[in-house]
């Protein structure tokens, strides 16, 4: 009997794990399997208008897409980044990184060079309100710890740690603030401002019939140009997925596309979206907002994950991988507050509570701590 039980076991979730294959899980496809637990991008769809496989989009021969102010923000969050990281080797200004993040003089300070000086363009202003003061705070925090960067970082010193060719700059409590700096901006605006605002009803439920200003160039409807916006905040090149972004959410997309078929959903989302509103197919257009939506929060999600699992790789044997990808972790699970609370899989009580389980002390949680933090994200998605 005994025998036979475990035979059963053991088939059943052979069964299990071989009924799990690839397929189209999108159910307005007509290609759509019910069998499909994991979507590979092969999904078709009866359409009666055409969509590019790159995003470019015309009307009379001129381009209708403009994203210019979101490339300038994410050209502003580069050099905002690669200023904070310059505390590694040097004492910074949390001044400095408040007139970069505010755009202070339309150069961010004296800081800013290129596109991300355009004097119209800030993160402030775009970012989360609720969350304004908290990323400033990280200002503070960083350019504290800039101070030590001559010292070896350890428990209740700050400092910097090196493995390899990378070294980082870290809190007394271990946090890695340009970490944290930059995903909460990545999460707090753009994300933010993508899933929230550009997909809201506000921005959606516009005229779509009459261009812009074509005098001035502006070809395109506005609810077009809100797309567009949208698209530019996620940061890929018009050709994603052949070419990748080496940073911001294109980046990441791309690290987890072997787990989640990433790159071709949202991107065939963001062109069939587009392609859509062009051709006033609103109910296709509402289709993928859901969808990128979805993805894009699980993109978060199972970054937030990787890191941990390397975490654990380097506990005890890396202390300057352990912290920064600890660190890592931090801001990806915090950036889950900013997809739409009305489809998100954790409550913002449930990703405060994930946060509140790191402490205040990156260097005295366990494995069991990090193991337990994943868990309860694991279950969620």
């Amino acid at each position: 009997m005994k025998t036979t039980l475990y035979i059963f076991v053991v088939l059943s979730l052979f069964t299990a794990t071989a009924c799990r294959k690839k397929g189209c899980t999108d159910p307005n496809a007509t290609n759509y399997s019910e069998s499909a637990k994991k979507d590979d991008g092969s999904c078709q769809f009866n359409t009666t208008y055409s969509i590019p496989s790159t995003y470019a989009f015309t009307r009379s021969g001129n381009s209708t897409v403009d994203f210019s102010g979101q490339s300038a923000r994410i050209e502003q969050l580069l050099q905002l980044i690669d200023y904070v990281e310059s505390g590694e080797t040097a004492v910074i200004s949390a001044q400095s990184i408040q007139d970069m993040f505010q755009n202070t003089g339309g150069n961010g300070g004296g800081l800013f060079t290129g596109i991300a000086a355009n004097a119209t363009k800030q993160l402030k202003d775009k970012c989360f309100a609720l969350d304004v003061t908290r990323i400033e705070s990280y200002f503070d925090s960083v350019a504290l710890a800039s101070n030590s960067f001559a010292n070896a970082a350890s428990n209740g010193q700050a400092g910097t740690l090196t493995s390899g060719t990378s070294t980082y700059l870290f809190s007394a409590n271990g946090f890695d603030y340009a970490e944290l700096i930059e995903k909460s901006i990545m999460g707090a605006v753009f994300e933010y401002q993508a899933l929230n605002i550009y997909f809201g009803a506000t921005k959606m439920n516009v005229d779509n019939t009459t261009s812009v200003d074509v005098s001035a160039g502006q070809y395109y409807t506005l609810m077009e140009h809100h797309w567009d916006e949208a698209f530019g905040y996620f940061g890929v090149p018009v050709d994603f997925p052949t070419t990748v972004n080496d940073f911001f959410w294109s980046e990441y997309c791309d690290n987890q596309n072997a787990t989640l078929s990433s790159n071709s959903i949202m991107m065939q989302n963001f062109l069939k979206g587009r392609a859509a509103i062009t051709n006033n197919e609103l109910g296709d257009r509402d289709v993928t907002i859901e969808n990128i939506r979805d993805m894009w929060e699980r993109i978060a999600a199972y970054q937030a994950m990787a890191y941990l699992d390397q975490a654990i790789g380097y506990f005890g044997n890396d202390n300057a991988k352990y912290l920064h990808t600890l660190s890592e972790a931090y801001g990806f699970i915090y950036s889950l507050r900013y997809a739409p609370i009305e489809t998100r899989n954790m409550t913002t009580q449930e990703v405060d509570d994930a946060i509140a389980a790191f402490g205040n002390n990156l260097w005295n949680l366990t494995v069991q701590d990090l193991q337990a933090i994943k868990a309860t994200i694991d279950a969620k998605y």
